[in-house]
């Protein structure tokens, strides 16, 4: 069999394992594994937002100890996911809550973190000067300033942060299948176990399928939130195309 049709076969074989009718039912079944790694992924990217989104605000809002935070975050992320989950695995009282989902959740949030953090920082801190005295001007609070100038104008910022995390979370929560929980991890590591390529091969397209659908979804999100003014500058080439890309970063 030369390598065209050893591909073919492939193929083939990867598309019979995605028609299976056995493996679209049951506990076990494509859907209830989407559902779980939906489940997961979005607990770990509120999380996320809420720490890193929320401390991004308050840093950005004030202009103090950003740069610290930031860069912590930041060397955080050399920190493997993998090695995580195995700290948090040999804690009997994480590893053994909700099978594993506690353990994957506290490694993920760490990794989702700093994206967040810092381009909400970012955001914030790019809101022009001129802008905040112009509302300071009118009469608005501190924390009027926040929510109805800042922060729309840094939601391109943010929605970009959170896309980034919410891919990166997708895409390596299957790695919670090493701690019992049961998600699209568990036929990619089943296959692996039992020299299965095609059984892991499928895994690790339909995580790559729902990471795209997430970006997507996600993308339409941060259109419909941001400002259509700035939108039109987007437009139009008036606001920076590297300001963005490098939020996105």
């Amino acid at each position: 069999m030369d390598v065209v049709d050893h591909v073919r076969h492939f193929i083939a074989s990867v598309a019979a394992w995605l028609t299976t009718s056995s493996h679209w039912t049951g506990s076990s079944g494509i859907p209830q594994l989407v559902w779980k790694q939906v489940l997961l992924s979005g607990a770990v990217v509120v999380g996320a937002v809420l720490v890193g989104g929320g401390l991004g605000l308050v840093l950005g809002h004030t202009g103090r100890g950003g740069l610290v935070a930031v860069n912590a975050a930041n060397a955080a992320r050399a920190v493997p996911s993998l090695a995580l989950l195995t700290l948090f695995a040999i804690v009997p009282a994480i590893a053994l809550t909700a099978d594993g989902f506690l353990a994957a959740f506290l490694a993920l949030v760490i990794l989702a973190i700093p994206p967040i953090l810092t381009n909400t920082y970012v955001g914030m801190r790019e809101v022009d000067a001129d802008v905040r005295d112009a509302a300071r001007a009118m009469g608005l609070t501190g924390r009027q300033v926040l929510g109805q100038v800042e922060l729309p104008l840094a939601v391109p910022f943010i929605m970009a942060g959170i896309r980034t995390a919410a891919v990166e979370v997708v895409a390596t929560s299957t790695l919670a299948a090493y701690v019992s929980y049961t998600d699209l991890g568990t036929p990619i590591i089943s296959g692996l176990n039992t020299n299965d390529p095609v059984e892991a091969f499928a895994g690790a397209l339909l995580v790559a399928a729902l990471a795209g659908v997430v970006a997507g979804v996600l993308g339409l999100l941060q259109r419909v939130l941001t400002p259509s003014p700035l939108r039109r500058r987007a437009r139009t080439g008036l606001l920076p195309a590297g300001r963005v890309a490098t939020a996105a970063t």
